[in-house]
């Protein structure tokens, strides 16, 4: 995977769908020297990036925001000083959440576990057991993950989750009552009209609309937090246009 950088050299990463950005930009950083740096435009706050980062590599990162919000997110990333990095061994990635804020752990978790491959696994590390991370995976993800404590101890808790289904959805029972384009809208503003679109429609309901790059991290969003059951259903999967359905089932 290679993005040649713009004539401000940086690497717009917007072109690219979530989990390719984050395998790029991790990848560069393994690669950059101490003290040199790389600049990146990202299409929402990609705060979860630097955590993963964090956890990888360790407190040797240099994180600058250079422009915020709307469509264009800029950061600066340094390496400040040298770091072997987590080689991985059985796992695709790593989250070391005593590194990060409490507040934002489901955030950090959900949006990482949102872009990973099926048959793949996340370790989380954790100074005390994440307890409503597990009850989420435990309500929404039945059947579908795997969740195993690898370590215990009043020090550090180390869990592996892997990704074991897809959503496994039919397309019967339900009428399109609305239709959307989000590919014109900022981040923030196609979360709203989303949630307002299923807020709108009623049981055996559906909406269906288009989007620039896979919507996968969204699916999981919704089945971590809606408390009305719904189905997910792919129209056109990429590369540039990702259509989507999502009906509102009957209880």
């Amino acid at each position: 995977m290679k993005l040649e950088k713009n004539a401000d050299g940086e690497l717009d990463v917007r072109v690219l769908v979530p989990i390719q950005r984050h395998e790029l930009l991790i990848r560069l950083f393994k690669e950059l020297p101490v003290d040199d740096h790389f600049v990146f435009i990202n299409d929402h706050d990609p705060i979860p990036l630097f955590y993963e980062f964090r956890s990888i590599y360790g407190d040797v990162v240099g994180w600058e925001y250079l422009n915020r919000g709307g469509r264009e997110w800029k950061v600066k990333v340094t390496r400040l000083e040298e770091s072997k990095g987590v080689e991985f061994k059985g796992i695709s990635t790593l989250l070391d959440l005593r590194k990060a804020d409490k507040k934002e752990w489901k955030q950090i978790v959900f949006h990482r576990y949102g872009m990973m491959e099926e048959n793949t696994t996340m370790e989380l590390i954790s100074g005390e057991d994440p307890v409503e991370i597990h009850e989420i995976f435990i309500n929404k993800f039945e059947g579908k993950h795997r969740w195993i404590y690898k370590n215990k101890s009043d020090a550090e808790y180390v869990i592996h989750i892997t990704k074991q289904d897809n959503s496994g959805l039919g397309d019967d029972g339900f009428s399109v009552v609305n239709e959307f384009d989000l590919r014109p809208f900022p981040p923030a503003e196609r979360h709203e009209l989303f949630y307002k679109a299923f807020a709108d429609i009623k049981p055996g309901e559906a909406f269906e609309f288009i989007n620039d790059h896979d919507p996968k991290p969204l699916y999981y969003q919704m089945e971590a937090e809606s408390k009305e059951p719904f189905r997910w259903e792919y129209i056109e999967k990429g590369p540039e246009d990702w259509k989507v359905r999502v009906v509102k089932v009957n209880n």
